[in-house]
């Protein structure tokens, strides 16, 4: 059961319309990305053949399942095996969108990058590659890696803001003077010595970031924490012999877990800011990752080819927008000065 208080929130949150259709538009779109196979490759979706059904998407088949004399994967953009295929009465089942994000358009007759056509309705980058396919694994990326980044770093942060304001005293005054001499660490030197070292793949530029990123809820955490501590109900937890583990999970955690869901949606539109920026120096994921920052550093540098640029900027300005919109209307919903 929803409690009173709970429902309230909700209609807040749908009472901000920007907010509430924001957050309908990005769950829309990232469901959408959660297909990306099924809607931006280059194997068909399914095919059927000699009575036979094959997945491409899911298993790899030899060219000798299709008529085909080689004993390596399919390629299925192949005439031959096309016309095999349809010859024996069967059919193939493309996407919407006929090429991964990695697929070169090797039958356009341009230079790269090519314009919007048919084919690639968002045209090619400098690679051959479709940029719209790019679009569709590059925002899934980066809302995953976002959203990774961001809850685990909210739990690490969470953890050292309670412990930092229940305890208070010595505890907390060691833990704010090493928080400030690991906040002015340079983060961004640190990476370019790891990128020379090793490349950074999703998983380490993820450990890397999040030794940083933690940092960001403890001191709202922190404060919450202070104020909430002193009140009667956790005077009198204590006075009733509660343990300090019950009394900072069950009393004070809960409310000041309100200040970090508020900031959340802000937190990770950061998170996701930071791994754009960082594939736009060519500090992040390696060139063979889908990533809105690389279509961004593409824009930069083909000028006669305004599309990449546009693109990158249309796509990453609409994404972070949804967040600001999201976040906005969750502090509304959430802040107890309002009704």
């Amino acid at each position: 059961m929803i409690s009173e208080i709970n429902k309230s929130r909700i209609n807040a949150f749908k009472a901000n319309k920007r907010g509430y259709y924001s957050f309908l538009i990005f769950s829309l779109l990232f469901i959408i990305s959660l297909f990306a196979e099924f809607i931006a490759n280059d194997k068909p979706a399914m095919i059927v053949y000699k009575d036979n059904y094959y997945f491409p998407v899911f298993k790899a088949y030899p060219e000798t399942e299709f008529g085909g004399i080689f004993e390596t994967e399919t390629d299925y953009r192949d005439n031959f095996v096309q016309d095999e295929i349809l010859r024996s009465g069967g059919k193939i089942f493309w996407p919407l969108i006929e090429f991964r994000f990695d697929t070169i358009n090797f039958e356009l007759q341009e230079e790269h990058p090519a314009p919007p056509n048919s084919q690639n309705l968002l045209g090619t980058d400098d690679r051959g590659r479709d940029v719209l396919a790019r679009i569709i694994y590059g925002f899934r990326i980066s809302v995953f890696f976002g959203l990774i980044l961001t809850v685990v770093s909210s739990v690490i942060g969470i953890i050292a803001g309670v412990i930092q304001g229940y305890y208070g005293g010595i505890i907390d005054l060691t833990f704010q003077r090493f928080i400030e001499i690991w906040d002015s660490i340079p983060t961004l030197f640190l990476l370019i010595i790891l990128a020379s070292i090793i490349e950074p793949t999703f998983w380490i530029l993820l450990c890397f970031l999040l030794l940083f990123s933690w940092m960001r809820l403890v001191g709202v955490v922190r404060a919450e924490v202070l104020k909430v501590r002193n009140f009667d109900y956790v005077q009198a937890a204590k006075a009733l012999g509660v343990s300090e583990r019950k009394i900072m999970l069950k009393h004070i955690l809960p409310n000041s877990l309100v200040a970090v869901i508020t900031f959340m949606p802000f937190v990770l539109s950061g998170s996701i800011i930071t791994l754009t920026a960082l594939d736009f120096l060519g500090f992040g994921l390696p060139s063979g990752y889908p990533s809105l920052g690389e279509i961004l550093s593409q824009g930069k540098a083909n000028l006669q080819a305004p599309w990449l640029g546009i693109t990158g900027f249309v796509v990453l300005s609409v994404m972070l927008s949804l967040l600001i919109f999201i976040g906005e209307a969750a502090r509304d919903a959430l802040s107890p000065y309002k009704k």
